[in-house]
């Protein structure tokens, strides 16, 4: 009849359970292959999540035999630690103290320095001063700890006891400072990524309206790329605080209770660098506090992972 429409043929017609089957000839709709490849990724992430289960069950269960003997009155409540000395105090808080003292002069110059470095490669620095200057600065990453440790004992401490003539010969100053120059790139490099990923449009908007190149970059750029930066000062404070090589060798070693950076601190990485050497007897409380230790800082590291996901969904969505 005039005006009648054909319709189309299904491409599959549906068989008793009322599903579509595919046409003779085509296609699987999962292929084998992709399904490996799902293994596969499926794996690698089961992996990670197990080795992380396995690091904290050593952790726990020798932690649990050092909590036995020590309470935990005693290792939050003393502000002493000497568990190598006849008399023996448990007290976390001087290690803490050194831990975070460190990890704040090291954070109060990569953040500037590293900030500023990654502005000016992504808005001022040509495009083939990029792509020399940022590998140049991602060297620093590459540099062995052990290095930079021997660099801030033997070059950096001695420069500033000509300027602070009180200056101890193993302080966290020295040790902070050169940590500070060893995470520069991480907060450059990837603070960079974030800026450069900001559209253009967002900058030629700002333009549009009158805005100047410096209030575009402070007042645009920055805020929308705010969720990669914070994310990288986070991580670059959490590479500082699980550092050991260099506070093992600059800072000295020497667990107190203060926030003078021209004396001598223990860390908590360097003290488990300290007993891990052999001379202490496996099994012993003394032993047992290296694992004490370490639950301590997986603990911090922990919630410094958890307050830069927290930070870094509150600036890009947000605060939603």
């Amino acid at each position: 009849m005039a005006g009648d429409i054909t319709l189309p043929e299904p491409l599959g017609r549906p068989d008793a359970g009322g599903s579509a089957r595919p046409r003779r000839g085509g296609r699987s709709a999962t292929p084998f292959g992709e399904h490996v490849i799902e293994w596969v990724l499926k794996a690698c992430g089961l992996v990670s999540i197990l080795t992380t289960l396995g690091i904290l069950a050593v952790l726990l269960t020798e932690a649990v035999g050092f909590f036995r003997e020590v309470s935990l009155a005693d290792f939050f409540g003393d502000t002493e630690w000497t568990p190598l000395f006849a008399e023996k105090h448990f007290g976390i808080w001087p290690l803490i103290a050194g831990t975070f003292l460190t990890t704040a002069i090291a954070t109060a110059v990569a953040v500037p320095f590293g900030l500023l470095a990654a502005i000016y490669l992504s808005e001022f620095a040509p495009g083939r001063a990029r792509r020399i200057l940022k590998p140049a600065l991602e060297v620093l990453a590459g540099v062995p700890t052990i290095v930079y440790g021997y660099f801030a004992l033997v070059v950096v401490t001695p420069m500033l006891q000509g300027i602070f003539p009180g200056l101890a010969g193993f302080n966290a100053l020295s040790a902070g400072l050169v940590m500070g120059v060893m995470i520069i790139p991480m907060v450059s490099s990837l603070s960079e990524d974030a800026l450069h990923a900001v559209p253009m449009s967002l900058r030629e908007a700002s333009w549009g309206l009158g805005g100047a190149r410096l209030t575009t970059i402070f007042t645009v750029v920055l805020p929308a790329a705010m969720s990669g930066i914070v994310a990288s000062i986070i991580l670059a404070v959490s590479r500082a605080i699980g550092e050991t090589m260099i506070v093992a060798i600059a800072a000295g070693q020497q667990p107190r209770l203060t926030l003078d950076p021209t004396v001598p601190v223990g860390t908590m990485t360097s003290y488990i660098v300290q007993v891990s050497m052999g001379d202490t007897p496996t099994g012993t409380i003394e032993y047992r506090t290296i694992f004490a230790v370490g639950v301590t800082l997986f603990a911090l590291t922990l919630i410094m992972n958890v307050l830069s996901r927290r930070f870094v969904k509150r600036f890009r969505y947000g605060g939603g």
